[in-house]
């Protein structure tokens, strides 16, 4: 959801926006399960973890086919390979769905979230906190259909924060979005 790493000085972010035309993009939303999900998918294509887990998967898919082929040829096969890719390849597609039930659970206790994103940074305020992002804390992002994702620099990309597109106030603000994120953050 929202990382709370990095700082930019409070009047940059609160005060009045700088630069670029002084673009100010505000949103204003309660996250759902699927904002998260998209999310989540987003950071699997971002994260090394993420990409080891294709990897993974992608060598279980060949070594069935493999299997696949000995059967067709008449030899005898193991079944073991069949079995583990048919449990855990759904499980592998389920998981950003699965926990993106359990953040929602915790997004949900926050309230609605009012995000303000300048070419300052950004600031997500909810019923209960405030925190303000400089965009060394989260310098990349990704656009999905519904929303943009920013990640941390780590490599696995632990702290994310989600802006989806549902939230912004009009239907110009989502490009206004993309052209702030564009000059500030690296599109992933």
């Amino acid at each position: 959801m929202v990382e709370g790493q990095g700082a930019a000085p409070q009047q940059e972010l609160t005060g009045q926006p700088q630069g670029h035309g002084a673009d100010v993009v505000e949103l204003e939303y309660r996250p759902t399960v699927r904002d998260l999900t998209s999310a989540l998918r987003a950071r699997r294509g971002v994260s090394k973890a993420g990409r080891r887990q294709f990897w993974v998967l992608g060598g279980a898919a060949v070594v069935v086919a493999l299997e696949f082929a000995l059967v067709l040829s008449g030899q005898d096969a193991s079944t073991l390979p069949v079995i583990w890719l048919v449990v855990f390849a759904p499980l592998f597609f389920l998981s950003p769905w699965l926990q993106a039930r359990q953040v929602q659970r915790f997004a949900e206790v926050q309230g609605t979230f009012r995000v303000t994103v300048t070419d300052a940074g950004v600031t997500v305020a909810t019923d209960n906190t405030t925190m303000t992002l400089n965009w060394v804390a989260q310098p990349r992002y990704r656009e999905t259909a519904d929303i943009f994702v920013m990640f941390s620099p780590d490599k696995n990309a632990v702290g994310f924060t989600v802006l989806p597109k549902r939230a912004v106030r009009t239907p110009e603000d989502v490009d206004r979005l993309r052209a702030i994120l564009d000059r500030n953050l690296t599109r992933v």
